[in-house]
């Protein structure tokens, strides 16, 4: 049966955009009655499934044309392995119109895109639901809500491993201290006798099971019985085995030989609590994963100090407009992003750059939501608010890459595709070795090896191996000041063998400045600098700004200027205090005869060190020769040299003249040096340093967003452009290089934390499931206990969350109150 569909459009501009948009979805096979409209910018056909429908959406993308497309969080509650996450991926992606679906076991969560129009996030909840998983739309707080609704299963799962375990320990005494202790057995026998211990353990493990164990019953049949057995299954199959085997060893003695007439009550009363513990571990552990972005949200502010009418009133945050005038009293933490009008005071940036000094804030200045006012108060003009502010936008980003699915999720995915059905399988067929080959009582010894099979072999580690390292690497990366806008970068990072600096912005301050005054005999300095920086102050050049600026933070005096006069591509000319004074190259000073004598060697000196040198003669007379630069940022030389330790090839591109970069790059310790290029002669650069691997680059400005984008790996400088940062994989929040060291260092971390999980979990697998099957039962006599299979799975899901949460303890790789590497 065909079905009518109505896709929103993007781009369609005209009639011949219509024309087009029609013509290629009648081409489509399985498309009719296809209708176009411009003005409603939607396309309307009939689609004879879902196929035809996934098709006609390529085909507009194709064309230019995309159908537009809408992104949903779901919170999916009862997840608890690997296999869990593949089947809410395959119901969530059978939805037609879903395009793609990744679905996040650490964070309990699912992140659906899908065509607008097609389908509403209701059909995406059903069908969750249908596949045996309760599920809602994430809230705005999602990692507040998940943590406390994490609290609360921790609680819950206390509550039932305390009841578990009260009833279960009197079952393992009575059985399993008979096996170890003659003396008690002996004493059960000839208090109570055999037949009423195993009644005793029959209403015991009955009640465990019945109660705190239901839920691997409830959850664990119905998806074996469709088809698509989970870790509930195992649980459920393995002790429901031992149970039942224990009920006709109790209740119809007679079916069983006298050799095999055994109860395994202990077992399953045992197991069922073992991996309540795990799982009341495990619960503990995830809530404790997303502990960097619930950090983040705490540093929103509730409610903030409007003016209205000119008085002061406390609104809501969700009420703030941009345009409103807000009040920040001392101490107060600054509610969205804004510009100071009043006032003046220190504020702590420490959560955005890094950086431990509180930074003056005066009428003109920005300022953060989320940042703390210090003593002083201040009235700002809200320019960002909701989810428009810095502090949103860091949360979005984190709580984005923190749900990423990375490259080497792949594998896991793909082995847990099969992999609980093989599990059954192979506890099958080692039930039927056992009964064919196995020693009498094979009946007990084929019982024993399969249940242990199930049990030990769930895939829980398997599937928290991956996201739980992200969770936790990204969030301590964002408390480190670096934020993975793409989780996948995460990945690339660690394969990066060279690493590609933009000059201006990134290595350098961005600003010139005054770096050098080289005097005449027979000056002074701060004469000569006031009479310099009058005459420049005429000009609006930045290298005269500069020379401004530096005599302002000398304190110089402020003097008169007249006759000012400007030479294009010379100088300039003016008197100041009543003698003349000449600013400018070289060529004017020789222009006007004034004799350089030794400045002239001084001045060589300066251009070799990638300075920009004038010339300042007063009264006729050489003075001095001054020195302006784009100054090294404090850190970068330090942070170039961590890199290089790292193993990395560190090269710079820049539109600025070689012999500038070349100084610079001899500066700060870079070997190759990419000089006088334009945007796209960065993009032909970096082809040309890709030939040694992958690589990243790192800048700040508009024209590095091309680069940036092109890189295997951009990394924006956060002070930088929007542009920049929206081209970007990765934003350093800070304004220099330590952001780079870090970002490498945690990347470097995380994925070796991931391979150690994935190694753990896969091995753990891959050595214990021969054992349990009864691998070394024939050289050694040794057949492992369903209850120490039980305690060997829950002990791998808790220390790959422990191994994951170690992450947490990353230090900075660069300490950031200063410019030395740890």
């Amino acid at each position: 049966m065909t079905r009518p569909v109505s896709l929103s459009v993007e781009g369609m501009s005209c009639a011949s955009c219509v024309a087009r948009v029609d013509r290629g979805l009648k081409s489509v096979d399985g498309i009719s009655d296809v209708s176009v409209n411009l003005a409603a910018e939607v396309a309307r056909f009939r689609a004879d499934g879902p196929a035809s429908l996934s098709t006609a959406a390529a085909k507009l993308e194709t064309l230019g044309y995309p159908a537009r497309k809408a992104t949903v969080t779901l919170a999916v509650e009862g997840m608890t392995c690997a296999s869990c996450v593949g089947r809410v991926e395959r119901a969530l992606a059978a939805v037609p119109g879903v395009t793609e679906a990744h679905v996040n076991l650490a964070a309990e969560t699912a992140q659906v895109t899908f065509l607008e129009r097609v389908i509403e996030p209701a059909d995406l909840i059903r069908a969750a639901e249908g596949a045996g998983y309760a599920a809602h739309l994430a809230k705005a707080d999602a990692a507040e809500d998940r943590a406390t609704r994490k609290e609360e299963e921790a609680r819950r799962l206390r509550f039932k491993v305390l009841i578990a375990a009260m009833l279960a320990v009197p079952v393992f005494v009575m059985e399993m201290g008979g096996h170890m202790i003659p003396a008690f057995h002996h004493l059960v026998m000839a208090t109570i006798g055999r037949e009423a211990s195993w009644l005793v353990q029959f209403a015991l493990t009955t009640a465990v099971l019945a109660g705190p164990g239901r839920q691997f019953y409830l959850k664990g049949i119905p998806a074996l019985l469709t088809g698509a057995p989970d870790m509930n299954s195992l649980v459920a199959v393995g002790t429901g085995a031992a149970y039942l085997y224990s009920l006709v060893a109790t209740f119809a003695a007679p079916l069983l030989p006298e050799g095999v007439r055994a109860v395994y009550y202990e077992a399953a009363a045992v197991i069922v609590v073992l991996i309540l513990v795990g799982r009341w571990l495990e619960a503990r552990a995830k809530g404790r994963t997303g502990a960097a972005i619930r950090k983040l949200l705490g540093l929103q502010v509730k409610t903030a100090t409007v003016f209205a009418g000119g008085q002061p009133r406390e609104v809501e945050i969700e009420a703030l407009k941009a345009g409103d005038l807000v009040l920040v009293r001392p101490g107060e933490r600054i509610a969205v992003d804004g510009e100071v009008t009043e006032g003046e005071s220190h504020v702590d940036e420490s959560m955005i750059t890094g950086e431990p000094l509180p930074v003056v804030k005066a009428p003109g200045a920005a300022v953060t939501g989320g940042t703390v006012n210090g003593a002083g108060s201040l009235t700002f003009r809200a320019t960002r608010v909701g989810a428009d502010t810095t502090l949103a936008q860091i949360i979005r980003m984190v709580e984005e890459a923190q749900g990423a699915k990375l490259p080497i999720q792949g594998l896991v995915d793909r082995i847990t595709l099969w992999f609980v059905p093989a599990v059954m399988s192979l506890a099958a067929l080692t039930v039927l070795v056992w009964l064919l080959l196995g020693p009498e009582p094979a009946l007990t010894y084929a019982l024993v090896a399969g249940v242990s099979v199930l049990i030990i072999a769930c895939p829980c580690a398997m599937g928290l191996a991956t996201p739980t390292s992200i969770m936790v690497g990204t969030g301590r990366a964002a408390e480190l000041g670096v934020l993975f806008r793409k989780g996948d970068a995460l990945q690339a990072l660690s394969g990066v063998g060279t690493i590609a600096l933009d000059k201006t912005g990134t290595v350098t301050r961005g600003r010139p400045e005054l770096t050098d005054v080289i005097l005449a005999d027979g000056f002074d300095r701060a004469d000569v600098l006031a009479r310099v920086a009058a005459v420049e102050a005429r000009s609006e050049h930045p290298i005269a700004l500069a020379i401004v600026r530096g005599a302002a933070a000398e304190d110089t005096p402020r003097l008169e200027v007249q006759a000012f006069a400007s030479f294009t591509g010379y100088g300039v000319r003016a008197m100041v205090a009543g003698q003349s004074v000449l600013v400018g190259a070289e060529r004017l000073m020789v222009r006007e005869g004034i004799a350089l004598g030794r400045l002239a060697s001084a001045q060589a000196d300066l251009a070799r060190r990638g300075r920009t040198a004038l010339f300042a003669a007063i009264g006729g007379r050489i003075a001095a020769v001054i020195g302006v630069a784009d100054p090294v940022k404090p850190a970068s030389r330090a942070a170039i040299a961590a890199l290089r330790a790292r193993g990395l090839q560190v090269a710079m591109i820049t539109g600025d003249k070689r012999e500038t970069a070349e100084a610079i790059a001899a500066e700060v310790g870079i070997d190759r040096v990419v000089a006088d290029v334009l945007p796209g002669g960065k993009v032909e650069a970096l082809d040309a340093l890709r030939a040694a691997g992958r690589i990243a680059f790192v800048g700040d400005g508009i024209n590095d967003a091309p680069a940036l984008a092109h890189a295997d790996v951009g990394i924006a400088i956060g002070t930088g452009t929007d542009v920049a940062i929206e081209s970007a994989d990765v934003v350093l929040m800070s304004g220099d290089l330590r952001g780079v060291v870090n970002a490498f260092e945690v990347s470097r971390r995380t994925m070796a934390n991931i391979r150690e999980n994935l190694f753990w979990a896969f091995g753990y697998n891959v050595a214990l499931i021969p054992v349990a099957a009864g691998a070394l039962y024939p050289a050694f006599g040794l057949l492992l206990s369903p209850v120490l299979a039980a305690g060997a799975m829950a002990l791998s899901s808790v220390f790959v969350l422990t191994n994951a949460l170690r992450l947490r303890r990353i230090a900075p790789a660069m300490d950031e109150g200063s410019e030395d590497m740890r």
